[in-house]
């Protein structure tokens, strides 16, 4: 069987999966509209939260390289030296040195960045507590499942 989107073995989606979808996507809106009017409310813009957020939630350490939040953020390299220079202006983020790679440098929340990010993460879990049901995943129906007409 070929689904809808060409794949082989991919049942069609069914009205419930295409209502689980719009649900879901519709969260993923509100949620960002959301999250892009607190940022600005407070200063910064959505991609300077996304950065100081990304910094503070890498892995096992409390900084990060350019290359590392490029591909973090989805975005390119220069777009992102460029994002930290801004913030850096704003006192958010600062640069060191990296230990191991003279090329590479390090990217790090400044106390200011953290007291930022703390107050508006605080503010993005509220929200998504708020949603509690609306962003979850889809639950897929094989038409299947679904009773037929005679039946």
């Amino acid at each position: 069987m070929t689904g809808e989107d060409g794949r082989a073995g991919s049942p069609p989606l069914t009205k419930q999966d295409f209502e689980a979808l719009a649900r879901f996507r519709f969260g993923i809106r509100r949620y960002l509209r959301f999250s892009e009017e607190t940022v600005r409310h407070h200063g910064l813009t959505p991609q300077q939260y996304q950065l100081l957020l990304a910094l503070k939630g890498f892995p096992d350490r409390e900084w990060a390289t350019v290359r590392e939040l490029a591909d973090r953020l989805q975005l390119r390299h220069h777009s992102v030296v460029e994002l930290v220079n801004r913030a850096q202006k704003q006192g958010l983020v600062d640069r060191a040195g990296h230990p191991d790679d003279a090329r590479a440098v390090r990217v790090l929340l400044t106390e200011g960045g953290d007291r930022v990010l703390a107050r508006l993460s605080a503010l993005h879990r509220d929200e998504l507590r708020r949603m509690d049901q609306t962003l979850l995943p889809p639950v897929w129906h094989d038409q299947q499942d679904e009773p037929s007409p005679d039946r």
